[in-house]
């Protein structure tokens, strides 16, 4: 087909119906242009002639895999339309789809508004469910008009509506997120990227994918993906099913339920993703009854697309389909065939994308993948090519750029925090209570590497994959925003490792100890302990034996208090990890607004009790879920 013959392909006619154009397009391709659309690979691998020659359907990057280190938001959508270039350059001119794990704001951009990770949100719980239809065109445009509708929506809403501004802002179109695991043991690493131990808490909170996609028009069919312009992504809920179930919080690991009890703890959220039109789904590196999800053809295609009706498509996790062999990759004819006949549509491959497309070429050809099911792949991701309406526009919208980072979005971001923080004690007599601090205080001691410390504050998939400490992006620490909340009259003493020696002579009014865990991501963050790390105890112990002392704790998820520990501080605050906007703990420990968050888990007393979730016959936690306390 030559290029003057092109836009008169149905496919190319943005007035036919999705569906007619996505048949008119797959009866034109030939077999290795419909593989090189179910082959996802990574940024640093990636180059126009192998998108181009390959007809290759998306480009990742990967946790921390920017264009280069300090890369801005231009750098971002340069990086990604030179790729979209070569795509559109091919023979039939599909796009790519460009994806990123944007799991708490646009995470992996440098100067990008991080919010907190999703446990912190699922503290803040729902305030109202309704939503509204506003287009992020008027939410750009209208920005007080609209941010006062949107002020009794509920706020995981709004914070999808920022983050699909800023992920486009750069030229991305698909972020894996969000994640709707049910956590039901915090050992497991991934705990804070779930909303709650709760299931129904996890379904409510779905009601980002609206603010990330879009609301879908009443009568939109349940199951077929939506995506409402240019200013939206597309969503992938994840990881499905049972992720957050494995025994001893495993990471990868094994989830023992049966059938029912799989689909009461684990299916209520992507029940309500598949209604509010998510595109797309990660299937979990994680096992059901031994058989790893990513080959359960029962899980995947009779429930999920058959019984469930959902028509997006399946994404594998990174290298996801490798794990089905040991050593991993080992056998990789059996886990192509394995994983794509069980129903995963799109492979992240991410780097040996040859040799997976060769291999794959063999599978159908040799009959061993039926050339059915390709189609059915390649029908769902095209699909969601042309909803997301990347066919007619393909490039950035550089008018979102000043959009990154950009200060409404700081605030939406302040006020997560806020509205995430748990007071869990406030005073050791409760008639008198230590918060909310004066702030006309004569002098303040603040104490703890997490006080001063953007990257600690932030967790993992922050700039990084694994996250780490210092000042990794722009935004304030939580001792930024206590210098920022109190009088000009009020001293600050910032101590990263007090001694006896810090209080001689100062006649500090209170003391503020901020401490938690290092940075992880999955597997690095499994634990089976769950103590307070670095020298946190011994700092809390010194502190508190000499001030009023409050204890902020920074972490991804509840730490065992010993009750000698417990008694020992004045106030307690679990804060999570509230991302780039620290000033929000000071409004609140200062009184400007009140305390709202409620535990999203189940505190445990000791790690024996572990896993402890309400409804257990012997729940004896330290807080039950749902345990906040208030100052006013």
């Amino acid at each position: 087909m030559s290029k003057t013959e092109e836009p008169q392909c149905i496919y190319r006619n943005s007035n036919e119906p999705v569906e007619v154009r996505v048949r008119d397009l797959l009866s034109r391709m030939m077999l290795r242009e419909k593989l090189g659309q179910m082959t996802q690979i990574e940024r640093s691998v990636a180059n126009p002639s192998a998108i181009r020659d390959l007809c290759i359907g998306s480009v990742l990057s990967g946790g921390g895999s920017a264009p280069f280190d300090g890369a801005s938001a231009t750098d971002w959508a340069d990086m990604v339309d030179s790729f979209q270039k070569a795509a559109i350059q091919s023979r039939l001119g599909v796009p790519i789809l460009y994806a990123t794990d944007a799991v708490h704001g646009h995470n992996n951009v440098y100067g990008a508004t991080i919010f907190p990770h999703n446990i912190g949100l699922g503290a803040t719980r729902l305030n109202t469910i309704k939503t509204y239809r506003v287009s992020p065109l008027s939410y750009l445009t209208q920005y007080p008009i609209i941010w006062m509708s949107y002020r009794d929506a509920d706020l995981v809403q709004r914070i999808g509506v920022a983050t699909a501004l800023e992920v486009r802002a750069t030229g991305i179109p698909y972020t894996f997120a969000p994640c709707v695991a049910v956590c039901k043991d915090p050992r497991w690493g991934r705990c804070y990227e779930s909303f709650s131990e709760d299931t129904e808490v996890v379904r409510k909170m779905t009601l980002v994918v609206v603010g990330l996609q879009g609301l879908p028009p009443e009568g939109h069919p349940k199951g077929y993906p939506y995506v409402a312009g240019r200013k939206n992504v597309i969503a992938c809920a994840k990881h499905f099913i049972g992720d957050g179930g494995t025994d001893r919080g495993i990471n990868e690991g094994n989830t023992i339920l049966s059938f029912d009890e799989l689909e009461r703890n684990h299916m209520e959220p992507y029940l309500e993703c598949l209604s509010q039109g998510v595109s797309t789904i990660m299937a979990s590196y994680s096992s059901w009854n031994g058989r790893k999800l990513h080959s359960d053809y029962f899980l995947l295609t009779c429930i999920l697309k058959g019984k469930l009706g959902f028509k997006g498509f399946v994404i594998s996790d990174w290298e996801g389909i490798d794990r089905l062999s040991q050593p991993h990759g080992s056998n990789y004819h059996y886990c192509i065939s394995a994983s794509i006949n069980a129903g995963v549509d799109m492979v992240m491959v991410p780097f040996r994308y040859n040799e997976f497309m060769d291999a794959l070429v063999y599978l159908v050809e040799s009959g061993e993948i039926p050339m059915s099911r390709i189609d059915d792949a390649v029908e769902r991701i095209l699909r969601v090519k042309f909803v997301a309406g990347l066919f007619e526009h393909p490039f950035t919208d550089r008018s979102l750029l000043d959009m990154v980072g950009c200060k409404m979005h700081r605030k939406l971001a302040q006020e997560a925090v806020r509205k995430s923080l748990v007071l869990l004690k406030n005073g050791k007599d409760p008639a008198k209570p230590l918060l909310p601090f004066d702030r006309k205080a004569q002098r303040i001691l603040v104490a703890g590497r997490h006080a001063d410390d953007l990257g600690l504050q932030c967790g993992g998939w922050s700039i990084t994959w694994q996250g780490s400490s210092g000042r990794i992006t722009t935004g304030t620490t939580i001792l930024d925003g206590i210098k920022e909340a109190v009088g000009d009259e009020t001293e600050v003493i910032y101590e990263e490792c007090p001694s006896p020696a810090t209080f001689v002579g100062q006649g500090f009014s209170f003391a503020i100890v901020i401490v938690g865990e290092a940075t992880y991501v999955e597997s690095m963050g499994d634990n089976s302990e769950l103590t307070i790390p670095f020298n946190g105890i011994d700092m809390v112990n010194l502190v508190a034996d000499r001030v009023p002392t409050l204890v902020i704790l920074i972490s991804g998820r509840p730490l065992v208090l010993e009750p000698w520990l417990l008694e020992r501080m004045e106030a307690l605050v679990a804060a999570w990890l509230p991302g780039s906007e620290g000033r929000g703990v000071a409004d609140v420990i200062f009184g400007d607004y009140d305390f709202e968050g409620l535990l999203p888990m189940s505190w445990p007393r000791m790690v024996d009790q572990l896993p402890l979730n309400k409804g257990d016959q012997s729940y004896d936690p330290l807080f039950p879920l749902g345990f906040g306390l208030r100052t006013k």
